[in-house]
């Protein structure tokens, strides 16, 4: 008995011992590993919520470390975290978390995937979930995860380098607008690990793949250009990430501040995160909720968490449906403006991909057009197979529908709110309007790019000065015989009310729609037709010939038809090599001449995007403008005479009214360069006084 208490009172001062020793970490399945000397070996103590498993052991190393440099891009990237002013460091916490979440996802989805290529995995049934220890005396903060893991290779790849096309050039573009604009890094491009380097002196990673027979690595760098690698026995399936903590950063040590930090940015991670052992994360796929259930503070959280944002949806569609495709779905229009990526083509789509709430896609690039990348949400559907490849996602008949389905209802919800909400659509259109523009210029579908064109707004000549109005409304205002609709690009109301092709339209008293973005005319050009009218722009119009008989007829104050032959003669010759064509037109009142091209939009597209390199000549040759003169003007008549009384001053009107017709039509690059030949024409007209 003596010796029995002898040893029971050994064990009991040995375990006291060891319960003094500070915390190393906590391991996914409940065990905490506490390291100690004794005797030269290392033991584990079980804590009180710990589950029997054998598998985990104390990490030893096998192998000296492997020394590496990050690549180019990954330097630059932890020069600027390093340098930069952010201000809310906290989300390092979000971004791993989010790493550990997708780890866990990824396992999820191979575990249940029966495509060909999926690996064979370890320990498939085990209970997934994200655990953090914080440890403020040694200023270190843990995390943990038993999802997907890493090989060597990974580690390098995905710790090492930025492997994401254009990371290079983003980079380059954010250090040169200075380490303030760091912020907007976070969370894009994949890099949300190296926030972490904001807070921390020293990073430590610990992983092993799930995949049969990996071994365990250990990572490790300080964020100056190098990182370490080694081989490491005992590491359990899954990554433990340590974050030594910065002397000023101490705080994110503190339980309390980690856990107002969880429900901030991590509430709606779809799997458990323990920290200090305790659930701090509600679980609930807000998507698969009943939409009356949902309330707006709920929603707000959600769009925040899904987003990686601190604005508000704009708009929010929870949608359900079960025909023609189960669709549980919840859609975010954001109320903050556009930003570099999602203005950038090259950029991802904000939607995920769910099939019975497992994560198939985190960014699933088919699910929405692109054009409708701006939009953030969460989409379930149980038509979806597990095991959906890369390709099948990209070629689906199934992948197609559903976009189809989604894309509609997106389009029918932005309409209705155009109906309820006119003011906050109108917000909304002048943040997000090049979206809906890019949408109907790159569908292959002549049906969708109508639907999309229900949402365009313009000014128009029948409304007043910064009402906009919709096509569909255009059409309700026009008369019976109108099978029409048309519109004058100008970058102003002043100039295009004024525009010399305006004046047609405006004296047969017909409404024209004004497009002051500087692609509103390609965008119409390709849009073709709207319920079934054709969409003319009124530069076209004046090339159609006159109904109206009577203005044919030139009155006796004007030029004979003599004297305009002789007119027409003397241009032509005068502006030789710039127009080919002269001749007169009955549409101008006010304007002596104007210039006419059989496609005037896509010459201006032409003129200010690939003519800079191109000689006047050539450029001219190109476009073959048509000059056309209002013969009742009386810069033309004066002109005629000119021709007989001054010849050098005619030469000199004649090249500035074409010029003048050229900056009207917006086909002159720098207007700038007419200003020497205007003041040369005013030393001429001024000579005589």
């Amino acid at each position: 008995m003596s010796a029995l208490r002898a040893r029971l009172c050994f064990s009991v001062q040995y375990a006291r011992r060891l319960l003094l020793l500070p915390v190393n970490n906590f391991k996914p399945n409940g065990i905490t590993v506490l390291r100690a000397q004794y005797n030269g070996s290392c033991h584990l103590l079980q804590s009180k919520f710990s589950t029997a498993s054998d598998q985990y052991k104390a990490e030893v190393t096998r192998s000296t470390p492997e020394k590496k440099e990050f690549q180019a891009e990954t330097r630059m990237l932890l020069d600027i975290v390093a340098r930069s002013l952010y201000s809310d460091k906290e989300v390092f916490i979000r971004e791993l978390i989010s790493n550990a979440s997708d780890a866990l996802e990824k396992f999820r989805y191979l575990s249940v995937s029966s495509a060909q290529d999926s690996p064979n995995l370890e320990n498939t049934d085990r209970a997934l979930e994200i655990r953090i220890t914080t440890d403020k005396q040694n200023r270190a903060l843990t995390f943990e995860d038993n999802g997907i893991g890493m090989t060597k290779e990974e580690l390098i790849q995905n710790l090492g380098t930025i492997a994401r096309s254009g990371s290079k050039s983003f980079i380059e573009e954010i250090k040169k607008q200075g380490t303030e604009q760091a912020s907007s890094i976070i969370g894009q491009f994949g890099v949300g690990f190296y926030s972490a380097f904001m807070v921390a002196d020293k990073l430590e990673v610990y992983t092993r793949s799930s995949k049969s027979g990996s071994l365990g690595y250990k990572w490790s760098s300080d964020g100056s250009g190098t990182y370490e690698i080694q081989e490491i026995e005992g590491v359990p399936i899954g990554t433990k990430i340590i974050v030594y903590l910065k002397t000023d950063c101490r705080e994110f040590a503190d339980e309390e501040r980690v856990k107002d930090i969880i429900k901030k940015y991590s509430n709606f991670i779809g799997s458990p995160i323990l920290l200090n052992n305790e659930q701090v994360n509600s679980i609930k796929p807000v998507w698969l909720m009943e939409p009356k259930e949902v309330t707006h503070e709920q929603h707000v959280e959600f769009y925040r968490f899904i987003s990686n944002s601190y604005d508000k949806p704009r708009f929010t569609l929870h949608y359900k449906t079960d025909a023609p495709i189960s669709i549980r779905s919840i859609l975010y229009v954001p109320e903050g403006k556009p930003g570099l990526f999602e203005m950038s083509r090259d950029s991802d789509v904000g939607v995920a991909l769910y099939s019975r709430k497992i994560l198939i896609k985190s960014k699933a690039d088919n699910i929405l057009p692109k054009w409708l990348r701006f939009v953030k949400g969460v989409v379930d559907s149980e038509d979806i197979p597990l095991n959906l490849s890369r390709e099948l996602l990209q070629n689906s008949a199934l992948i197609v529908k559903l976009r189809t389905v989604l894309t509609n209802r997106f389009i029918k919800f932005m309409c209705d709110m155009a109906q309820k909400d006119p003011v906050g659509y109108d917000a909304f259109y002048k943040d997000y309007s090049l979206f809906l523009k890019e949408g109907i210029v790159t569908s292959q579908s002549p049906l969708e790019k109508e639907e999309i064109a229900k949402l365009l707004r313009f000014e128009s000549s029948k409304l007043e000065a910064g009402v906009k109005t919709s096509l569909a409304d255009y059409c309700s205002r026009q008369k019976d015989d109108q099978k029409s609709i048309y519109y004058l690009a100008a970058p102003s109301r002043q100039l295009a009310e004024t525009s010399p092709y305006y004046e047609s339209l405006k004296k047969r008293d017909l409404e024209v729609l004004f497009c002051y973005e500087m692609y509103d005319e390609l965008v119409l050009l390709e849009l073709k037709e709207f319920a079934r009218r054709s969409l003319i722009s009124v530069e076209n119009d004046m090339q159609r010939e006159s109904t109206d008989k009577s203005e044919t007829i030139i009155g006796s104050d004007d030029l004979q038809q003599s004297q305009v032959n002789e007119l027409i003669s003397f241009l032509k010759k005068n502006l030789d090599g710039k127009v080919f064509e002269v001749r007169t037109t009955q549409k101008l009142d006010t304007h002596p001449c104007v210039i006419v091209i059989p496609e005037m939009a896509a010459a201006r597209h032409f003129i200010r995007t690939q003519a800079q390199n191109l000689s006047e000549e050539n450029r001219f040759a190109l476009l073959r403008p048509q000059l056309e003169i209002n013969a009742k003007h009386p810069i033309v008549k004066k002109l005629h005479k000119l021709i007989s009384s001054d010849k050098e001053l005619a030469n000199m009107v004649s090249q500035q009214l074409f010029s003048n017709a050229m900056v009207t039509a917006g086909l002159v690059m720098d207007p700038r360069n007419l200003v020497t030949h205007i003041n040369d024409l005013l030393v001429k007209a001024l000579e005589k006084h």
